[in-house]
């Protein structure tokens, strides 16, 4: 049992030992130790921090993005309604000129198919004129006296002419 049991000298040279080696070690190694470890916590901190600003700067870009956005789309809104605003000023002006040349081109031929009326009846006036004066030069060369012979006169002219 005596192996399990120190002596009282060796535990008091252990302490006095444990003590010397505990002030050495504060006077060397602590005041390194911590200022190594007060670095780490700053670092860590300063990583936290910068972690959050990056977060923080993230939302506010997502959120100028997404006003980006917002703003991009009432912009294509917009061209698209102007777009086709002029689409449609093109086709009504499209519309409306075409009715207008086709009125013109309806009058055109209505004025066209007057004036070949007129031309037609002036024509079949002469005719009628022309053929009045030769049955007058006809009844005039002949003397006629009696009315039945007068109309057969007419009717035999008449059926002579033809009227185109």
């Amino acid at each position: 049992m005596e192996l399990l049991t120190p002596g009282v000298g060796l535990v008091v040279w252990q302490i006095f030992i444990f003590l010397i080696l505990l002030i050495i070690l504060r006077m060397v190694a602590w005041k390194p130790i911590l200022h190594s470890l007060k670095i780490r916590e700053d670092s860590i901190q300063e990583a936290l921090d910068s972690a959050k600003e990056a977060r923080e700067e993230m939302s506010e870009l997502k959120s100028e993005n997404e006003q980006l956005l917002m703003e991009a789309r009432a912009e294509r809104d917009k061209m698209l309604k102007e777009a086709t605003a002029v689409a449609n000023k093109i086709k009504d002006d499209a519309r409306e000129e075409s009715s207008k040349i086709g009125t013109k081109m309806i009058e055109d031929a209505k004025s066209e198919i007057d004036s070949e009326k007129k031309a037609a009846l002036a024509e079949v006036k002469n005719q009628v004129v022309t053929l009045s004066v030769e049955i007058a030069e006809k009844l005039i060369e002949q003397t006629l006296k009696d009315t039945k012979g007068q109309k057969e006169l007419v009717n035999k002219y008449l059926k002579n002419k033809s009227f185109n």
